[in-house]
């Protein structure tokens, strides 16, 4: 039986953890009601009957599909203000220089977009214009030109994904990318060329029970919050947790569940072995681990030898790699990476889960191959209490893919090729490009270099989720055309450009008639339906945005792009692609579809031409930090995305402006607390902000994402997922007060 409280978890004997540093949940409720004054029974509702549009652990309402519980987090929370303002006065947009220096959520408190709005190149400012004129000017701009069209993941579900990427190929353009490419690039590849799948393996009960999870650049407590949740059932479950990471995050250690008793009154320790790495130095730990693995005949040899190829290959190059070598490019040492083996090894069941602290570099790749490489050592795929998880951060991200809104990646995760671009030229009834388009990163080069014509962007910011923003703000002002379809304002619709600025008012998934639905990490695809509230009369939805405009562009074939509604979106969604079956009959609250069943790759099958998953030899990533120098990384606070929601960190009291440093590196360079210093990067970029000493592993440093991206290199990307790395290499100098 069960035992109803478990002292052996619990973090502090301090009831509801006061005087502890921590978020203050029921605080986070007030906030939220505070927001939506005016609009709170709207509210509510979202709450009750929407589909969640914050992370990607999906909802119906207020429950989800792991557990009986509430499933309500501080995210969703956040966002309901913007779900629910009414219309912005368009008076501010008469001359934007006034709006030049607030900040971003200043700009999005201002109310919801209520029309499309117009500013010539040399205006000060935006005028009303009617959604005819809008379509047109937009058209006319895009007609046989260059262009490219960047989709963000706040909230947009697979229905708006699916018709924007349609329209713009029928458009004639392959240049389409979504927040995806941004997040979660190289698990796509990395995933799809070893196992076959290109999303988590598993589903998130497969956590509760497990006899082992391992994070791996990963921290959900402030991420994916509500998975706090599942992690305090599966400690109660004994399941062990294991956190390999360049910081020991303060919610990883400790968390306090709001929407359960016993720990919102007691906390729950969460981590149970942390092991510190450098930044970067992810594969080489991972390759230890393995190396320990093999030389300890731990692997599960049957697994192996029924279901996978390369082992041996792989095998030799780990034996070959120098203990020196995998400790001084880790930052751990022989014994660290001994003891997480053993406990790979001693375990019958593990789950292991990734994000973007093992994506957003330029060996983000081969991060993922490694750990693909412990999975199938010892087995843990395609049954109970196991899997691969790259966790998603967004509602959107999962489905926008598998959508096709992507440059290399046509609906069902198909690569483009002529042969796939054929399949679905007979399917539509329009010329499909066959060859990948530009990536998101690749339209700010092209329209730096003056070689695009138009950028759509809906939703977004490309000066804040970008490196170098004054490169994107340069390459932005460049463009002849830009259109940005959101619900409220951005920076970076406030650049002067080259020619017309049009921005276009979206309606959030709450408002669409018909429902929508998105897909969950768990590969579980979600209805959500139209909540009845207030509306901002001349906002819409972005699948008729796309479609209207296509029809502009080429009248001839307008009929094979347009929809009736959101249900006629998704019986197309289901004839493009097959493993999306199911999606058409999703019509009513609490319907959902989980593809693939609870576990892909069940039994060591494996969507591969041979049927079996594949070994990689990871290289070790040379090492490049010269003395004196530290890595730099960049780090969520309280945020979503780059929308940041409040200065100071609940969880570490970092403001945004904090320069997360080792107590040791702290002391060697005498550098109390709050003392203010520069880092000084790549061609002499510069990041002021003051020290604050945190658990960190020595010669590595964290600053606030996105205000840390001035310290980025743009040019520095993947070699196959083409994401950007979002890590330095800086020196550290003292600043007068």
């Amino acid at each position: 039986m069960k035992k109803l409280l478990d002292p052996r978890n619990w973090a502090s004997l301090k009831p509801f953890g006061l005087g502890e540093r921590k978020p203050n949940n029921y605080l986070e409720l007030l906030k939220a009601f505070r927001s939506v004054k005016g609009n709170r029974r709207y509210a509510l509702r979202i709450l009750n009957q929407g589909t969640c549009d914050g992370c990607a652990l999906g909802t119906r309402g207020m429950r989800d599909w792991t557990m009986n519980e509430i499933h309500l987090c501080n995210i969703r929370l956040r966002l309901l203000q913007l779900n629910t303002m009414p219309a912005l006065d368009t008076s501010v947009l008469a001359d934007v220089s006034a709006l030049s220096g607030k900040r971003s959520a200043e700009l999005r408190d201002l109310g919801r977009l209520p029309y499309p709005m117009l500013r010539r190149a040399g205006e000060p400012g935006f005028t009303r214009v009617s959604w005819d004129d809008a379509l047109r000017i937009a058209a006319d701009g895009l007609r046989g030109k260059r262009f490219g069209t960047y989709l963000t993941s706040r909230g947009v579900p697979n229905e708006n994904y699916f018709a924007a990427q349609k329209s713009v190929r029928a458009m004639g353009s392959a240049a389409i990318d979504n927040a995806a490419r941004i997040c979660h690039s190289p698990s796509t590849v990395a995933l799809k060329e070893t196992v076959g799948v290109a999303a988590t393996t598993c589903s998130y009960t497969d956590w509760i029970g497990s006899d082992l999870i391992v994070f791996i650049g990963s921290n959900p407590s402030n991420n994916q919050p509500v998975a706090m949740k599942y992690l305090y059932h599966a400690k109660k479950e004994g399941t062990r947790i294991a956190m390999v990471n360049t910081y020991r995050e303060p919610g990883m250690e400790r968390y306090w569940v709001p929407s359960n008793v016993e720990s919102a009154v007691f906390g729950t320790k969460i981590t149970d072995h942390f092991y510190g790495v450098n930044i970067g130095g992810d594969a080489a730990f991972l390759n230890g681990v393995l190396k320990h693995l093999i030389e300890n005949d731990w692997q599960d040899k049957a697994f192996i030898d029924a279901h996978t190829t390369g082992f041996a290959e792989t095998a030799d190059a780990v034996k070959a790699m120098s203990w020196k070598d995998l400790e001084a490019r880790s930052g751990a040492t022989k014994e660290r990476m001994l003891d997480l083996a053993r406990r790979l090894g001693e375990a019958r069941s593990a789950v292991l889960v990734w994000s973007m602290g093992i994506t957003q570099h330029t060996n983000g790749e081969d991060n993922v191959r490694a750990i693909v490489n412990l999975g199938l050592a010892r087995g843990f795929v395609g049954r109970e209490k196991c899997g691969l998880m790259p966790i998603r951060g967004h509602s959107g991200v999962q489905g926008g893919a598998e959508m096709g809104a992507y440059a290399t990646g046509l609906p069902g995760g198909l690569p483009v090729t002529p042969e796939n671009a054929a399949r679905f030229t007979e399917l539509w009834g329009f010329e499909v490009p066959d060859a990948p388009g530009l990536t998101a990163t690749d339209m700010i080069d092209a329209a730096y270099a003056r070689e695009l014509d138009a950028l759509i962007s809906s939703g977004g910011n490309f000066l804040e989720v970008l490196p170098d923003p004054e490169h994107c703000r340069e390459a932005l002002s460049r463009l002849p055309l830009r259109v940005h379809i959101d619900i409220v304002l951005s920076s970076q619709m406030l650049v002067p450009g080259a020619g017309d600025v049009l921005l276009l008012p979206a309606q959030t998934r709450y408002e669409m008639v018909g429902g929508v639905t998105e897909t969950s990490t768990e590969r579980r695809i979600i209805y959500s339906p139209e909540v009845e509230g207030p509306r901002i009369a001349e906002a819409w939805p972005e699948w008729k945005i796309f479609t209207e405009l296509a029809g502009r562009v080429r009248p001839e074939i307008a009929s094979k792009v347009s929809y009736t509604g959101t249900a006629q979106i998704r019986a197309d969604i289901e004839r493009a692609v097959p493993f999306y079956q199911g999606i058409a009959g999703l019509s009513k609250f609490g319907d959902s579809v989980q593809y693939g069943g609870r576990h892909l790759c069940a039994d060591g099958r494996f969507p591969t031409p041979d049927e079996r998953a594949r070994f990689s030899t990871v290289p070790v990533p040379t090492a490049e930090r010269p003395d004196g120098a530290f890595m730099v990384a960049t780090r969520r606070g309280k945020q979503f995305n780059s929308m940041v929601h409040e200065r100071r960190d609940g969880f570490n009291g970092a403001t945004r402006e904090a320069v997360l440093m080792s107590a040791y590196d702290a002391d060697r360079l005498g550098l109390p607390d709050g003392t203010p210093i520069e880092l000084r990067g790549h061609d002499d970029r510069t990041f002021h902000g003051v020290v604050l000493r945190a658990p960190l592993t020595p010669g590595n440093l964290q600053v606030h994402w996105p205000e840390g991206n001035v310290l980025l290199d743009e040019a520095r990307r993947s070699p196959d997922a083409r994401i950007p790395d979002y890590n330095a290499l800086v020196t550290v100098s003292r600043r007068p007060r």
